[in-house]
């Protein structure tokens, strides 16, 4: 794997996979196209040298994720991504994907998939945490920027699932799983930056 990535054959291969998969998504509650959010996590993980694999799970994960909501099964994300992209790409994606049902194969309520997917960070690779915390990044520093760009804060709030206190929460949470499972690498002093000023504005 080559370090100071930022691009390669294997990135443009995952952007343009990505971009094919969320070509008629847009971000929740504004007019972006959704490839906005993969290419910033992507942007993020090379500011700090991650490496190629790291950046095209950062990539592809919320492409992993839309194939699991949809019921794909591991064979079938094997032969869609794994071949492609590597089994340790997926590996890494998989580790922090929200999953539909636990291991004895019970459907999981919304709840608790967010209770799933923090109690396995526990056990996940440093690769995984790195593609959680990017995205966790990107994502609450969206939801700051909307915020001081607008004089009415419910408009921002409004459009995210349980609004304003579980928005906060959530990040909260993830921030402080991260720091129970001492993943200390730098981002997620800017992941504690940003949910911090988040909590400042709720």
């Amino acid at each position: 794997m080559s370090r100071h990535a930022g691009y390669s054959d294997r990135i443009n291969h995952a952007f343009a996979f990505a971009a094919k998969h969320h070509d008629r998504q847009v971000r929740k509650g504004t007019k972006l196209p959704y490839l906005t959010h993969p290419a910033n996590v992507a942007v993020i993980l090379s500011r700090y040298d991650r490496d190629d694999d790291t950046i095209v799970a950062g990539i592809l994960h919320d492409v992993v994720e839309d194939c699991v909501r949809d019921g794909d099964t591991e064979e079938m994300l094997e032969q869609r991504i794994g071949e492609k992209f590597g089994s340790a790409v997926l590996g890494t994606v998989l580790e922090v994907t929200y999953r539909r049902v636990d291991d004895e194969g019970i459907e999981l309520s919304s709840d608790d998939r967010k209770t799933d997917y923090l109690a396995r960070l526990g056990a996940a690779g440093d690769a995984s945490r790195w593609v959680c915390a990017a995205d966790n990044v990107h994502d609450a520093n969206s939801v700051l920027w909307d915020l001081r760009r607008t004089e009415d804060s419910n408009s921002v709030w409004s459009r995210l699932s349980g609004g304003r206190s579980a928005t906060v929460r959530w990040y909260r949470d993830v921030l402080d799983r991260l720091d129970e499972t001492e993943f200390r690498e730098p981002i997620v002093e800017e992941l504690r930056s940003v949910v911090v000023a988040l909590e400042g504005e709720a």
